[in-house]
């Protein structure tokens, strides 16, 4: 074996410890960027984020741990601490008369897992009020993949009135009818695929995956279906004043604010009860 590989192989294992530790010793820490109103510039929605922290307390992004946490199947446990902390988040922001949303994301390991869904499901059913401040997230790929079970999973959702977003969109030639029978109510596309996207012909602007429609009717095809599109990581003004032009109403990156930190004391509001945690990482351990 040569070095580069014994490297990575002490990364994948110290990954594999690091994240059930993390999840153990309570050092998982949630993040919240805002999504803003265009052109005003308001927030009205945030974005939700897990960072793990190891035991030395270096923040690790989600591409050092998602792969080790997939390996030792913890994501689902991940996911349940992210929605007990949103759960708890779009309560205190109500308690504030804050009418803001948050976007949770979800893994679609966690939508099949049949340990964690029902645990999952319950909790929603005993918080349902949050259901129009609490948007469940994932990527336009993995909703693309689901199968029926997921699909179906995300039906029970959507009956308890939660609805969808996905993120990562790529490819702008969108089923609509899907999106909208699956409850999706937020597309986000980046600024910069979104401005590529456009194309020139015979002095009409139009997109390269739909060419029959103007680029700037974009936005509204979506809300003809009940569909909002965001651009996301936003970085610069001059994204800005090209978005505008096609009449999205939403951005969100960094020019609007990075993602920061909540507060610890908030965070121990909204912990679950360290015995799930415990009970998760018991049943994992013995190959639930």
């Amino acid at each position: 074996m040569n070095p580069n590989d014994r490297r990575t192989e002490r990364k994948g294992a110290a990954a594999l410890q690091a994240v059930p530790d993390a999840l153990a010793d309570n050092r998982v820490d949630l993040y919240l960027q805002p999504v803003v109103s265009l052109p005003q510039r308001r927030t009205v929605f945030y974005e939700s984020f897990s960072r793990l922290r190891d035991d030395a307390g270096r923040i690790m992004m989600p591409s050092e741990y998602l792969g080790a946490a997939e390996q030792a199947g913890l994501v689902s446990a991940i996911d349940n601490l992210l929605l007990f902390r949103c759960v708890q988040i779009v309560r205190r922001l109500a308690k504030q008369d804050r009418k803001v949303g948050i976007f949770c994301n979800i893994s679609l390991g966690s939508l099949a897992d049949e340990g964690f869904f029902p645990q999952f499901i319950e909790f929603l059913g005993e918080n349902r009020d949050t259901a129009n401040g609490l948007i469940f997230e994932l990527g336009q790929a993995a909703f693309e993949a689901r199968g029926s079970v997921e699909a179906r999973n995300m039906a029970k959702l959507a009956d308890l009135g939660f609805s969808f977003s996905l993120d990562k969109v790529t490819d702008l030639a969108l089923d609509f009818t899907d999106l909208a029978r699956s409850d999706v109510k937020f597309i986000k596309v980046s600024g910069k695929v979104l401005l590529d996207q456009l194309v020139e012909e015979g002095g009409r602007l139009t997109l390269k995956t739909n060419r029959d429609i103007e680029a700037a009717d974009f936005a509204d095809l979506n809300r003809r279906y009940g569909i909002e599109v965001i651009a996301e990581k936003i970085e610069s003004e001059r994204q800005v004043v090209d978005i505008l032009e096609l009449d999205v109403g939403f951005g969100q990156g960094n020019l609007f604010g990075e993602p920061r930190a909540i507060r610890e004391a908030m965070l121990a509001e909204s912990d679950p009860p360290a015995e799930y945690i415990r009970t998760t990482l018991r049943r994992k351990a013995n190959g639930w």
